[in-house]
């Protein structure tokens, strides 16, 4: 066997722009789902398990928030991730339990605040 060196290890203090890059969060945004009279219950509960992995509790849950306050927060998380989000909501398709459903339901993102 090979004798073992002792390593030194030196801590160095990180410079101010190494340290604020560390530890700057990137701003957080909200995917808004918005209510229509065109999309069943059901159709949210599975697009939000779907797209969200949102348990049928919590797609129940999300989906009466919506009915009843005109919207709801479906997601927070970076820009990025939720511009997909909503562009996955708008690409899911209409439902077909609507007769007059003519496509996706409405999303948007907003700042958190």
């Amino acid at each position: 066997m090979f004798p073992q060196k002792e390593s030194t290890v030196v801590d160095q203090p990180a410079s101010d722009v190494e340290q604020q890059t560390r530890t700057k969060q990137q701003p957080r945004y909200h995917v808004i789902l918005w209510n229509d009279d065109d999309h069943s219950f059901e159709y949210v509960i599975k697009m939000l398990k779907s797209l969200f992995g949102h348990p049928q509790e919590r797609g129940y849950e999300l989906a009466s928030q919506i009915d009843q306050n005109g919207r709801a927060v479906c997601l927070t998380t970076t820009m990025e991730h939720a511009e997909l989000k909503r562009d996955q909501i708008h690409a899911f398709g209409g439902d077909k339990l609507i007769q007059q459903c003519k496509g996706s339901m409405s999303a948007s993102i907003e700042p958190e605040c």
